[in-house]
């Protein structure tokens, strides 16, 4: 078990929809995020994912109300059978299976922790980046995610001596509720590289306080 207690800390909730995928938002709220390389998934693995979980949350607003418990576990193992199963497997060009660009992102991740966010764990996969954190007031979500993006979608186009796009303009996000949800993405951010079978892989990071006895 993670050894200290989640305190959710968010308020009024907005829906943040400019993209293809709406993210919900609150100043002060802790998230598990997901961003990818480019190539990483297929569009009809996104469109199946996009899909069922558009009807999901079409049901809970024609019906007035949040998503229920249930809803938001089903949305989780959406993303894990659709989403994150199909990153796991590696496809394609794995640009941060290298480790220059491994170590570049993952030095990206920490360099204004305690400036613009705290953060609780993350891991650098072969195609993607997981991360639990909580962003700081005048710091929201999509700006970190920008800034993160943006340098190193740069620098890794140097080390690799190319050009162009390199990660997927869109993410996957979460708003963490409650401290059962905050362990859940704390372990399952932890175990990744484990479970996609990568053998002592070292871009894989959990605040130290957070770590089994």
């Amino acid at each position: 078990m993670i050894k200290q207690r989640f305190q959710p800390r968010f308020g009024e909730v907005t829906i943040r929809d400019r993209g293809r995928l709406p993210h919900w938002e609150s100043e002060g709220a802790t998230y598990f995020v997901t961003f990818r390389l480019g190539d990483s998934l297929p569009e009809s693995v996104l469109v199946s994912y996009q899909f069922e979980r558009q009807d999901i949350l079409q049901t809970a607003k024609q019906q007035g109300r949040e998503i229920s418990a249930t809803e938001r576990k089903r949305l989780d193992e959406l993303f894990s059978e659709r989403v994150d199963t199909y990153l796991d497997a590696g496809q394609w060009a794995c640009h941060l299976a290298q480790p220059p660009v491994a170590d570049m992102v993952a030095g990206a991740l920490q360099f204004f922790e305690g400036q613009r966010y705290r953060q609780f764990a993350w891991c650098v996969m072969p195609n993607h980046v997981h991360a639990v954190f909580r962003p700081f007031p005048s710091w929201p979500l999509e700006k970190i995610l920008h800034s993160w993006k943006s340098f190193t979608s740069k620098e890794a186009n140097k080390l690799l001596a190319q050009e162009g796009q390199f990660w997927e303009p869109e993410y996957f996000d979460r708003l963490i509720r409650s401290e059962e949800e905050f362990q859940h993405y704390i372990e399952y951010v932890a175990s990744n590289p484990e479970k996609a079978g990568l053998k002592g892989w070292k871009w894989v990071w959990m605040a130290p306080h957070l770590k089994r006895g």
